[in-house]
């Protein structure tokens, strides 16, 4: 845990503003009133395209590599020790993996069953590999790993034939990281036989920390801000350019992370990071975004409670007035919600009451200045 201090250096506040949109945006998505009644573009793709649920994982990564950028520049200094840093990021890798898992076995506790993969891992594996990447390398080292990633797992994907099926089969369960990930950790994955952060798409996924790692640096330089955030703006649309054209040879698909995935999501990352550096960092619009300032500060913390209580409503089971059961999440829903807005728009109503919710604790915590750091 964080407490500000005067001393405290600068941030980037539109960095703040947009992790505060990304980890809201990961709490509208994962906490609707009924996941069977969403809104088309709040519900991820179920195989290939893209959504704009599916842009908010990407974001969170993007960012986290845009944080990794400015936070651990005074670490490449020649005369610096790396050494405690390396300590840092290791135990903070630790921690948000083991943060995961708990997110995954609650409230049941079951270990046999337990999933590893989940999104929280992929965030600490991205953070480790990420900032050990930012330490050893220069830009043109992170453009050609960058690059090298999304090339080696589309080579893989569509070339390595699958025991049993052959190359280049992309269907759920039938791909070359389900293979691999029920090689090595079959009855511990979330589908069954294939899980959407499995092993292998973590190559991809660490492509686009990189990417954010990229727009980090192009954040550092000399330019004015608002020339920073036309670039990033510029570059966004470029990579959705590129990523909609790459698409044609490997489908865009999150459940795989494609490479063309992880090209649109960077692109689309890019963009809006752009729009929000302009809007708060150039124009100066901040009192609107102070929510996603308080959100921000503290994403982790936020997800983990936001997660843990859903889970805890869904486990608590209530008897309604007709003698029926239910669960506490889906009484409030249907009474408190799709009882007067429909079950569509009482769907996105309760997951919007859910996010609201978090301003108060996140606020309190922000006014006093503690800020947990993971």
């Amino acid at each position: 845990m964080h407490r500000a201090t005067g001393g405290e250096r600068m941030r980037l506040l539109s960095l703040d503003v947009f992790r505060g949109v990304a980890v809201a945006g990961m709490i509208l998505v994962n906490h609707p009133g009924d996941p069977q009644e969403v809104w088309p573009q709040l519900a991820h793709a179920k195989w290939n395209g893209w959504t704009a649920a599916d842009l908010v994982f990407p974001a969170f990564l993007f960012i986290v590599g845009v944080a990794i950028a400015l936070s651990l520049a005074p670490w490449k200094r020649p005369q610096v020790r790396r050494a405690p840093i390396v300590r840092r990021i290791v135990l903070r890798t630790l921690t948000l993996f083991g943060l995961g898992l708990l997110l995954n076995t609650f409230p049941a506790f079951h270990l046999a069953t337990l999933r590893i993969p989940g999104v929280l891992q992929r965030i600490a594996l991205c953070y480790l590999l990420a900032s050990l990447a930012f330490l050893t390398l220069d830009v043109p080292g992170h453009v050609v790993l960058l690059v090298s990633l999304l090339a080696t797992y589309w080579v893989l994907m569509t070339r390595l034939p699958v025991p049993g099926r052959g190359a280049g089969v992309l269907e759920p369960g039938a791909d070359l990281g389900a293979w691999l990930d029920r090689l090595t950790l079959d009855g511990h994955l979330g589908r069954g036989t294939w899980d959407p952060e499995g092993l292998l798409s973590t190559l991809p996924a660490l492509a686009s920390t990189l990417m954010g790692v990229l727009a980090g640096h192009w954040m550092r330089g000399a330019r004015t801000v608002a020339a920073k955030s036309a670039g990033l703006v510029v570059a966004g649309l470029a990579g959705v350019v590129v990523g909609q054209c790459l698409g044609r040879w490997f489908p865009i698909n999150k459940n795989l992370w494609t490479s063309s995935f992880a090209v649109v999501t960077g692109g689309m990352s890019a963009l809006l990071f752009g729009l929000t550096s302009w809007v708060v960092d150039v124009k100066h619009h901040r009192r609107l975004a102070m929510p996603f300032v308080v959100f921000g500060r503290n994403p982790i913390a936020l997800y983990v409670l936001a997660t843990l209580v859903a889970k805890a409503l869904d486990t608590v089971v209530v008897a309604g007035a007709d003698g029926t059961t239910a669960s506490l999440r889906e009484m409030a829903y249907r009474l408190g919600f799709a009882s007067w807005a429909g079950p569509v728009a009482g769907s996105f109503l309760f997951s919007l009451t859910f996010v609201a919710f978090w301003l108060l604790p996140m606020s309190i915590l922000y006014r006093r200045g503690v800020f947990i750091r993971v």
